[in-house]
């Protein structure tokens, strides 16, 4: 592994203040995340993450029905930090949905019955590292990003909204934009006692 990608993954943080600037045309953010979705692997080469990508006005639309469908749930008097939240996210350049295909997901449980147990594990497995991909790939270029979870809250408007398959499972959100305040300092448990090696 070079150095090169060691730093991308050290550097990618959890950033919440971001603003509308772009940073990359929307050509070339659309290319460097098709890169990721082509060549993010999957069990049995699956293939199950679908991406969609939000800018302007659709990211905007996003956060007002994530604020909508949380004003019915949350307390009026408790409502002001969401809606900051919802703001904020809203503010960004761009909002990625990520999903999963479980059309996808079933039909290799019903091709491998051995395995069929295993798949949705595997499924989110995938999901994640597509996340990841997609979000240091932006870290690279200067964007900010977070990855939230208002999921299966918003699911169905969601898919109604932007005339989705049915099938595809939302995994998480992941609002991106030009970087208006740092990440904070983070604090990290002693890697002796997450890892070991046996020689």
């Amino acid at each position: 592994m070079s150095q090169t990608f060691l730093e991308s993954v050290e550097n990618r943080r959890s950033i919440y203040g971001i603003t509308n600037e772009p940073i990359l045309t929307d050509d070339k953010l659309e290319e460097l995340i098709q890169h990721a979705v082509k060549h993010t692997p999957s069990a049995f080469n699956s293939q199950t993450a679908r991406v969609v990508v939000l800018l302007g006005e659709q990211s905007n639309r996003l956060w007002e029905i994530t604020s909508d469908t949380l004003k019915k749930i949350v307390p009026e008097e408790n409502f002001e930090s969401t809606a900051q939240r919802m703001t904020m996210f809203g503010g960004g350049y761009g909002t990625i949905l990520f999903f999963e295909d479980m059309q996808v997901v079933e039909s290799l449980q019903e091709q491998f019955k051995e395995y069929s147990d295993k798949f949705p594990t595997w499924s989110d497995q995938s999901s994640g590292m597509i996340q990841y991909v997609i979000w240091t790939a932006l870290s690279d270029e200067g964007y900010g990003a977070s990855l939230q979870h208002y999921n299966p809250l918003i699911d169905d408007e969601v898919k109604a909204e932007w005339n989705l398959p049915t099938a595809w499972k939302l995994m998480s959100q992941m609002p991106f934009g030009k970087i208006a305040a740092p990440a904070g300092e983070k604090e990290f448990q002693p890697v002796e006692e997450r890892m070991h090696i046996f020689k």
